[in-house]
């Protein structure tokens, strides 16, 4: 029935609900979530919510409006009523009316389906910032061309929001990059910064990582990493902590 986030959380992490009858978007949400350090539990229905409501605080739900059973509405404002947690309710009808319904029955947020995991986050984050919670861990996260990077969890996510897969090797090499950009970089420079002082002077496997990146990092064309001839390697966007 739930899902729980619960590695290097610190004792104020904000608490999510994430109630959805897909399983998918439920697991989805709960990864991406759980990648920025919050603490996430699931529920399949709004009997399923009740449930975690009533064995552990929850500072936001994140809740589908329709549902078999009860509907999101309904759930949402027995919510309100008890004076639960803030509510950010997705639902595919995206219409002025049903917004202004789903904000009247005690939404502090809603969000029209399709919408990305980005989209949610930030939702998430201006909901716990009018609770006073938490708004997110604190953690090295770096943003760069509509991409984010977790040098915590790891996790590279792209313009969408969606996670994208990376090698120990991949991580480590992106990561030099993330921390020198705007600047060339020698094959060497990179050898060493990615695996340390201790390695030969010169890979051929450099040049192997970086072509990898490239193929994930591609996005409608842009250059994100240039080759300068002769040189090495530059990083081109400009890169924020976030």
């Amino acid at each position: 029935m739930s899902m729980t986030h619960a590695a290097q959380l610190s004792n104020d992490t904000a608490t999510l609900l994430v109630v959805d009858d897909d399983r998918d978007i439920r697991e989805l949400l709960a990864n991406s979530l759980g990648a920025r350090g919050y603490r996430v539990e699931t529920a399949a229905s709004a009997q399923e919510m009740d449930e975690v409501l009533a064995r552990m605080p929850v500072d936001c739900v994140i809740l589908d409006v329709m549902m078999p059973g009860e509907d999101g509405l309904n759930a949402c404002r027995r919510i309100a009523q008890r004076g639960g947690p803030e509510v950010v309710l997705l639902s595919a009808l995206g219409e002025e009316p049903d917004r202004i319904l789903g904000l009247e029955v005690g939404a502090s947020h809603y969000l029209s389906k399709p919408c990305s995991p980005r989209e949610i986050l930030a939702t998430v984050r201006a909901a716990l910032r009018r609770r006073g919670a938490p708004a997110e861990p604190s953690g090295e996260v770096y943003g760069f061309d509509g991409w984010h990077i977790d040098f915590d969890s790891h996790e590279l996510f792209d313009p969408q929001g969606v996670l994208v897969g990376l090698t120990d090797g991949e991580f480590a090499v992106l990561r030099v990059f993330i921390e020198r950009p705007r600047r060339v970089l020698t094959r060497e420079a990179l050898l060493s910064a990615a695996r340390g002082p201790d390695s030969d002077a010169y890979d051929r496997a450099i040049d192997v990582q970086v072509s990898r990146l490239r193929r994930k990092l591609r996005t409608g064309g842009d250059e994100i990493i240039r080759t300068v001839r002769n040189e090495g390697y530059l990083f081109v966007p400009r890169v924020a902590r976030t």
